[in-house]
């Protein structure tokens, strides 16, 4: 997959190339064009010329209809968009198949149905005395789109991401400026030409790629031209944009990184919530924002949970890579901090050896550690790879006190039979989503984001369709 800027409705090169590099054996995929600084100025201002043009002419049903169109060249070139996703990110061709594609296609057809649907509020207002005239006035809501929208995705799931922020943003008339991962390139080229193929105006969608900090996302981030930045992410990055961003004061919507914790009870369903927990910590390979990395487990049931949980991950087969050769060394190097630290490691440890081309890419053991105090690096700081430390509780305030511990809160999983403890440990857990007996079931149309350092904002549904538009109140006196 060649990947390449598109900006203004053209495909380009410019820029220093680096290479692409597959996670899965350590082979070179291809190049990727380094974008400058004035590629990113065109890619702003064909955004502008879009908003100011054609796209902003258009009304909600047209959007919709756009929308959709986008939506049926994604599922038309399914199985291209899989193939780029497994090359770049090293996962599953089942996890891409089942969730990273029908995700993007849903995202935009999902939005759509939300746009052309969504009503507005109106009031009849009484006009007081001291106000010129006499009788009511009429008070009701037009929204008007951002402008142009600085996408700023991740690498973890780079398709599914990008197309949660493009299609609300589309969807409300603003134009977008996408800034894919550098480590995941392919499938944001892939939809600049299905954007491309399906008629949009010029300028509305554009791909820039590159680095972060001193190229590309930082030129992007930090230009006058972008009216609101959404971004997914470290929570350092996001700090970092958030100071690019301040000389404009522009309107942010981050969801970034966590340390999530899960609750087992004695009363669970153990079978399940091991079950689950494998789910939540080992799912691709731990690099989902989502992950469990913190398990409390109360102590009737600890020795028996950790065991289990142990010998499933030692079972794990087929599990895929890290994204890249940094990333195994920063994740093996938090396996080698938890020795020190004093932690038992019951499973994994270490990076395996295949005796094939998987010797040459980046993959790591799925990891349970157990015997490390609160206080503990390994304990506090984000992983982002497949390990989970398991601690043992006794009660529930002890439980709740643990999991909020963190300076973290984007979600948790709480696994217990007992019904009334659900809805009253569920609302007092410091996360923005919480999984009772389940795990990363999501419905669309519900809030997503994190508290803490995990975020700014919800996305989802009505959410995202009103940060990505202005509420504007016309007061009509009659």
């Amino acid at each position: 997959m060649k990947a390449e800027h598109y900006v203004g409705g053209t495909f380009r090169t410019e820029g220093t190339p680096f290479p692409l590099i597959a996670p899965a054996d350590g082979s070179e995929l291809g190049t990727v064009p380094e974008a400058t600084r004035e590629v990113v100025d065109d890619a702003v201002t064909a955004a502008r010329a879009a908003l100011k043009g054609p796209w902003g002419a258009l009304g909600a049903q047209e959007r919709a209809a756009a929308l959709r169109a986008v939506a049926d060249g994604i599922q038309a070139r399914f199985d291209e968009f899989v193939e780029a996703e497994v090359a770049d990110t090293g996962r599953s061709r089942e996890f891409a198949s089942t969730v990273d594609v029908p995700r993007a296609v849903g995202n935009f057809r999902a939005y759509a149905d939300l746009l052309y649907g969504r009503p507005e509020r109106a009031y009849m207002t009484q006009v007081p005395g001291w106000s010129s005239g006499t009788g009511e006035a009429l008070n009701y809501t037009v929204r008007r789109p951002l402008g142009v929208v600085a996408v700023v995705s991740p690498w973890n799931l780079p398709l599914l991401l990008s197309t949660w922020k493009i299609a609300p943003a589309l969807a409300c008339g603003n134009t977008v400026v996408l800034k894919p991962s550098e480590e995941t390139p392919s499938t944001a080229t892939l939809l600049a030409r299905v954007v491309h193929d399906a008629g949009l105006p010029d300028g509305v969608f554009n791909v820039v790629h590159g680095h972060g900090a001193g190229a590309a996302g930082e030129f992007l981030t930090g230009h006058p031209g972008v009216d609101a930045i959404a971004f997914t992410g470290e929570s350092a990055t996001g700090a970092a944009i958030m100071r690019n961003a301040a000389d404009h004061v522009t309107p942010l919507s981050f969801e970034l990184g966590g340390k999530n914790p899960a609750l087992v009870f004695a009363d669970a369903d153990l079978g399940a919530a091991v079950d689950g927990t494998v789910r939540s910590t080992f799912t691709h390979s731990g690099q989902i924002c989502l992950c469990t990395e913190r398990v409390y487990v109360e102590r009737p049931v600890f020795e028996e949970f950790t065991g289990r949980l142990a010998e499933r991950a030692k079972a794990l087969g087929g599990y895929g890579p890290m994204i890249s050769a940094e990333h195994r060394d920063k994740v093996l190097s938090y396996y080698r901090l938890a020795r020190d630290e004093g932690a038992a490691v019951v499973a994994g440890g270490g990076a395996p050896e295949f005796g094939d081309d998987r010797d040459g890419g980046f993959y790591v053991q799925p990891t349970v550690l157990t015997g490390l105090p609160e206080t503990a690096r390994t304990v506090r700081e984000e992983i982002f790879g497949p390990v989970c430390h398991v601690a043992p509780f006794d009660t529930e305030d002890e439980a709740l006190a643990l999991a909020n511990d963190s300076p973290y809160g984007l979600a948790s999983t709480l696994w217990t039979r007992d019904l009334s403890r659900a809805h009253r440990v569920a609302p007092r857990l410091e996360t923005g989503i919480v999984w009772v007996n389940c795990w990363n079931l999501r419905d669309l149309r519900t809030p997503f984001g994190g508290v803490k350092a995990s975020g700014i904002g919800r996305e989802g549904g009505e959410y995202s369709l009103d940060f990505f538009s202005e509420p504007v109140n016309v007061c009509i006196q009659i």
